[in-house]
């Protein structure tokens, strides 16, 4: 098992490096740069810039050197903890995303407990009690939370809550709580809000993760060792946690990675409807004010993000499964 971890680790830092060029290339896609950008908004404004001012800025910025010149500046930077400089917040690209990252990271794994959690709790009930009214009902709202967008239930949510409730859903904090420095009372605010996020970034995935454990539960509760194993007296709680549950949660743990990525795919959407203070927005802005080095660090963060959720999943199957244990072995 401790070779089959190191491989792992191996594997992951090779590819963070290449996500790392992957990334660099997706934010050189674009037309034009930073300057470009800021020109537009510049002669919007009325205000008239030579090409000579344009050249100059290329120069000072350093956008007018040739692309590997400057992946290798990037990447350099990077392996010193200097994530560089955003030209849109004219400060450097660690302060900017560090005021985010916390509330990320704390929406995405909130996200993913609450996925999993009540996934694989109503996947099991659904399976033991199939075709029951606890069942169908689970399966026409699994069918509900797969149909529909994020966003548009983003939407629904923000209606009904202002409607019916007379609240507001967006953001993460109520307006006495904006700016305002840390506290309990900030923090139980946060918790009050954080549900809604939580529940539109999850929805689909727990749909999905649900209708994935009634299915595979289902399949091992007909096989003759289950048969064997309750002809033998064990008790009936105990034999289904001990081996047809342990066994249907293979597919679900080795998707941890893939869900994670869904939920921060869908994080820049869902926090801009909801108005979320998270690194979704941040990474949107960014790309469209051609921010390079801002834009560069928030793909990289959010693969680095998938490939900890991949790794995650690759441990729990080696203690959940011993035939990958074995096999790393051999």
């Amino acid at each position: 098992m401790f070779n089959l971890i190191i491989r792992r680790i191996v594997a992951t830092i090779v590819t963070l490096f290449l996500l790392s060029i992957v990334a660099f290339i997706i934010i050189q896609l674009p037309p034009g740069d930073f300057v470009d950008a800021y020109a537009g908004k510049k002669t919007q404004g009325g205000n008239i810039i030579t090409q000579d001012e344009l050249d100059a800025m290329r120069t000072r910025l350093g956008i007018d050197k040739p692309l590997y010149q400057q992946y290798f500046k990037w990447i350099g930077g990077l392996m010193k903890g200097n994530l560089g400089f955003s030209w849109e917040y004219h400060r450097p690209v660690a302060e900017v995303i560090g005021e985010r990252l916390s509330l990320t990271l704390l929406l995405a794994f909130s996200t993913l407990a609450f996925t999993y959690i009540v996934a694989v709790t109503i996947g099991i009930y659904s399976a033991v009690r199939q075709y029951s009214i606890g069942d169908n009902i689970a399966t026409i709202l699994g069918y509900i939370g797969l149909a529909t967008p994020g966003f548009l239930f983003a939407l629904i949510l923000m209606y009904l809550g202002q409607k019916w409730f007379g609240m507001s859903v967006g953001g993460l904090f109520s307006i006495e709580f904006e700016g305002a420095p840390w506290s309990w009372a900030k923090f139980g605010d946060m918790l009050g809000h954080l549900w809604v996020p939580v529940l539109v970034l999850g929805m689909a995935g727990t749909a999905f993760q649900l209708r994935t454990m009634r299915a595979t539960l289902l399949d091992e509760l007909n096989k003759m060792y289950v048969t064997a194993a309750r002809a033998g007296g064990i008790p009936e709680f105990r034999l289904l946690m001990k081996y047809p549950v342990r066994v249907a949660l293979n597919p679900i743990v080795s998707t941890l990675g893939w869900e994670l990525s869904k939920i921060i795919s869908g994080a820049p959407i869902i926090g801009i409807v909801l108005s979320l203070p998270t690194m979704g927005p941040l990474y949107v802005n960014a790309l469209l004010n051609q921010d390079m080095y801002l834009a560069g660090a928030l793909i990289l963060i959010y693969c680095i993000l998938v490939v900890i959720g991949t790794f995650i999943s690759d441990i729990l199957l080696m203690i959940l499964d011993p035939r990958i244990r074995i096999g790393g072995r051999t």
